[in-house]
């Protein structure tokens, strides 16, 4: 599965540049030209990694970072054409995980990119919601201490879910974030799957987990 980077940047001609260079690169690169629109682009899909331009429209680089810091973990690079100390402080200080100042080589950015992707996908091994933990190094499920026998894509569906916790996804969200899906003949496959992640992880328990969002899509709750 490719790596999903969203730029968040007001000039047209950079945003066309880094696309083209990370789209060679292997990545699926996706973008907003003003913050208030990038913001609810992070809020309701699913990415990998964040490139935010601090000064922008509607609202800038630090707002956005720290609204995104509400509901999200994922990693954030800011770009920004001011190099102070003080504005690296504030930018770090308020949940960004890296800064680079522009103008930047694209080899610079692309190294540190991957150091963010790296350090995230070694570092959480296990995932969890309520008395639901996922390992994803083993790939086993267990839930109040019994262990749930999943497929490979009930477990990539259920992992997907987690990580995006509390957050509503529509059924053409998670078919093209799910690669393992798109191959199925089944036109309802996401249905399918989540009535059989219901069956498995849902059924037995009384606090239930996945919920329907009618008309929108699913999403997974502890609430």
């Amino acid at each position: 599965m490719k790596d999903k980077i969203l730029i968040i940047e007001d000039d047209p001609k950079i945003v066309r540049l880094l696309q083209i260079e990370l789209q060679f690169e292997g990545f699926e690169v996706f973008f907003a030209y003003d913050g208030k629109e990038g913001l609810s682009m992070a809020k309701y899909n699913s990415y990998d990694l964040i490139l935010l331009d601090l000064m922008m429209p509607k609202m800038n680089g630090i707002e956005v970072c720290k609204r995104v810091r509400e509901f999200s973990q994922i990693p954030i690079i800011m770009l920004t054409a001011k190099d102070s100390i003080e504005d690296k402080i504030k930018g770090l200080d308020i949940g960004a995980n890296d800064y680079l100042a522009k103008p930047f080589s694209f080899a610079e950015l692309l190294a540190r990119i991957r150091v963010q992707l790296r350090t995230t996908n070694s570092t959480q091994t296990k995932i969890s919601i309520a008395d639901l933990e996922l390992d994803l190094l083993n790939k086993t499920a267990v839930r109040a201490n019994e262990n749930i026998v999943l497929t490979a894509k009930e477990f990539a569906l259920l992992e997907y879910l987690i990580k995006n916790k509390d957050r509503v996804l529509s059924e053409t969200t998670i078919n093209s974030a799910l690669s393992s899906f798109e191959d199925s003949n089944i036109s309802n496959i996401v249905n399918v799957y989540i009535y059989r992640l219901r069956n498995k992880i849902d059924k037995n328990f009384d606090n239930k987990l996945i919920k329907t969002v009618r008309g929108i899509g699913f999403k997974i709750s502890d609430k």
